[in-house]
């Protein structure tokens, strides 16, 4: 009781943070970090996993469309009833333990956050080797370069981290809506959308099940990144209506945007086509498209379209992992100086700082895709943890305001839990040793927030008890 009175009182306080993002900034948010580069070409491996049928790679698009949403539902209950700096770091706190929330902030300070940032700011050089001559060298000083832009851009305040996401992410649904549109236009092949494997080989009821499963753990990677949102509820305007809000347009529109996309791909290129391209390693399906209907113009939209992808996803992952981070320092075991805000900015400053410099590291390294494959299912128990956090949150503090509540609970909290539980062992048997690895990174986490409790407590005066 004590403690759900703490948590009341803190909505009362007056916010540190500027109260700048308004639902489509929130919209912007979640868009920019979720449409990257890999709309174009995700669209292969989830027609590879269904056995090359269209129907069943348009129904996967739907499914992961639906699982993203179920799951942003209950990160709308969160976010709503806690509308505080941190997100996932807070509610893991609150509902288990500060080292729980620790363990998970930890790994994306050092690896998963910092390394998607890398990882994105390396791809986006990369892209533009189709129309310059860029050496390995040249595309590490280009990534450095656009980490550290975006980072000082970001230093000045969330309003213009804010309105350049909401430029970016106008800017990238242009060339998309433009290839989709000329697609649906112009494309004159009739999809064969029968939910049966293509090759006309006997297939049964539980095979195809395990087609469509596999299939959709692919396009959960397109829809990855909207549970960014909640780190930067306390910059909301109004975020107790806006944030669920924003949730809901996002991942609802970007799973019809995904889904046409892929129908508009099949509507251009014939099934043949489809299938001697990803047989041969061309996963570009969309690029093709493009080509077909525009030219060589249509290669440049692609390019231009990616590029402007991954500096949206870029910006949005600067300005949104370093509220982690805060939120970390805030609770009291991390670095002082990572809670203090820019006394006329408000943002996080050393976070920011600190956070580029880790990225920038990442960048000179040679093993980015081992260290960013590490943390992958620690990621998704994390986001297990979090949705479960919905049923402790009522429990616990069944007094909270909660001004948005999930549909249709606690039946669609426990489906999305089992959903992630299965995708989270289907991780674990396809690659254990990446999966248990992935835990050295929160340990690691667990054993600094030891370091800090017995510092706190030594400057107390409270003897050396911990946890």
């Amino acid at each position: 009781m004590e403690k759900e009175q703490k948590l009341n009182e803190s909505e009362a306080n007056d916010a540190k943070f500027r109260q700048e993002i308004g639902v489509f900034g929130g919209v912007s948010i979640i868009g920019g970090i979720m449409i990257g580069s890999g709309i174009f070409y995700l669209g292969s491996y989830v027609m590879q996993r269904t056995g090359m049928s269209m129907g069943l790679s348009l129904l996967c698009w739907i499914i992961g469309g639906l699982i993203s949403l179920l799951g942003g539902l209950c990160f709308a209950e969160l976010g709503a009833s806690r509308p505080v700096a941190g997100g996932m770091v807070v509610y893991l706190n609150e509902a288990y333990h500060p080292v729980v929330g620790f363990m998970y902030g930890f790994g994306s300070w050092l690896i998963s956050g910092a390394g998607s940032i890398s990882a994105v700011a390396i791809a986006l050089p990369t892209a533009l080797r189709a129309f310059f001559d860029l050496s390995d060298i040249a595309i590490k000083v280009i990534a450095i370069g656009l980490i550290v832009m975006l980072t000082a851009y970001n230093y000045f305040g969330v309003k213009k981290g804010s309105i350049l996401q909401n430029l970016s992410m106008i800017a990238k649904l242009i060339p998309i809506i433009l290839i989709m549109g000329g697609a649906l236009i112009f494309g004159r092949q009739t999809p064969n959308l029968s939910l049966i494997p293509a090759g006309g080989n006997t297939v049964t009821f539980s095979s195809i099940i395990g087609m469509i499963a596999f299939a959709t753990v692919a396009t959960l990677w397109a829809y990855e990144g909207w549970t960014n949102l909640n780190t930067v509820a306390e910059e909301m305007k109004n975020p107790k209506k806006n944030l669920p809000l924003s949730l809901i347009i996002a991942i609802g529109g970007i799973t019809i945007l995904y889904t046409l996309f892929n129908y508009s791909i099949y509507k251009v290129l014939p099934h043949e086509k489809v299938v001697s391209m990803i047989n041969s390693g061309d996963f570009y399906l969309g690029t093709e498209v493009a080509k077909t209907i525009f030219g060589n113009v249509g290669g440049i939209i692609v390019i231009l379209g990616m590029v402007v992808s991954m500096f949206g996803s870029l910006n949005g992952m600067i300005l949104t992992f370093s509220r982690t981070y805060y939120a970390m320092a805030e609770e009291g075991h991390f670095f002082k100086s990572y809670k203090k805000l820019h006394p006329k900015y408000k943002v996080p400053t050393a976070s920011l700082i600190g956070q580029c410099i880790i990225s920038v590291l990442l960048v000179l390294s040679r093993s980015l895709d081992q260290l960013t494959s590490m943390v992958v299912f620690i990621g998704m128990f994390f986001n297990v943890l979090c949705i479960l956090a919905v049923f402790i949150y009522r429990k616990r503090f069944p007094s909270l305001d909660r001004p948005y509540k999930v549909w249709g609970y606690p039946i669609t909290v426990i489906i999305t839990v089992l959903i992630f539980g299965g995708l989270m062992i289907n991780t674990f048997v396809e690659d254990p040793v990446t999966a248990l690895i992935g835990f050295i990174v929160p340990a690691l986490g667990a054993l600094v927030y030891i370091y800090f409790d017995k510092k706190n407590k030594r400057e107390a005066g409270l003897g050396n008890d911990t946890i």
